[in-house]
């Protein structure tokens, strides 16, 4: 197969994913603006945010750097954590913003749990505010009188959330931190189940196997990642 070379960012990339059926690539960079490709041929389907949103009543675009993103089971709803301190859902289909979350510092980590009905993301510790995880519905993502469903603030001592990914059946978390620790959570009891402390530098992912039970680590290792 001939590789495609896919331009669209201008500035570095910061996360691609797939989505389930592989025919559409998502991709965020520190240039503000998630795109969405056709995988078959590299054709730009569509930008997030690069338009005024109507239904939100101004501008939708991120103003940071967007570390993270991700794609629910169904292909229906995008995901983006940025720097700006703000998390958004999307309509994939129509590419408008559906709700968005601020934070007190920059979303690091994002990803939509297995049912598509809840949303992980961590935040970072940053300007004298923790690094803390949250669990969100989705139905309520962004609604003033909305509430974290799990909200766990890791103390000012322990090591920030550099990756996460959601466990079997929406019931636990798991985390790669910046001290190279990976933390499984139980999503009910909000307390730690597992600690792994097998690499010696910042874990930047976690991915789980096609049949969701092996969990793959990449690691910062000598200067290399």
């Amino acid at each position: 197969m001939k590789p495609i070379s896919l331009h669209g960012h201008e500035r570095s990339i910061t996360c691609i994913r797939y989505n389930r059926d592989g025919d559409l690539l998502f991709s965020c960079a520190k240039d503000h603006l998630p795109n969405v490709w056709y995988a078959i041929n590299g054709e730009r389907l569509g930008t997030f945010g690069s338009s005024v949103d109507r239904g939100s009543g101004g501008d939708a675009a991120h103003g940071g750097a967007v570390w993270c993103l991700d794609v629910d089971w169904e292909t229906k709803n995008f995901l983006s954590g940025s720097a700006d301190n703000s998390v958004r859902l999307w309509d994939v289909s129509t590419g408008k913003m559906k709700g968005c979350i601020d934070t007190k510092s920059a979303v690091r980590t994002c990803q939509f749990s297995y049912s598509g009905s809840l949303v992980a993301f961590s935040t970072d510790k940053q300007m004298g505010h923790p690094c803390i995880i949250n669990v969100v519905d989705t139905r309520t993502f962004g609604a003033a009188d909305a509430k974290p469903v799990m909200s766990i603030t890791i103390p000012p001592k322990g090591p920030k959330v550099t990756s996460l990914v959601w466990g079997t059946l929406d019931e636990q978390i798991v985390t790669g931190h910046d001290n190279g620790d990976i933390v499984q959570w139980d999503a009910k009891s909000h307390q730690k189940v597992k600690i792994v402390s097998d690499h010696a530098k910042s874990v930047s992912d976690i991915q789980l196997s096609a049949d969701r039970k092996p969990i793959i680590q990449r690691t910062q290792w000598l200067g290399l990642v």
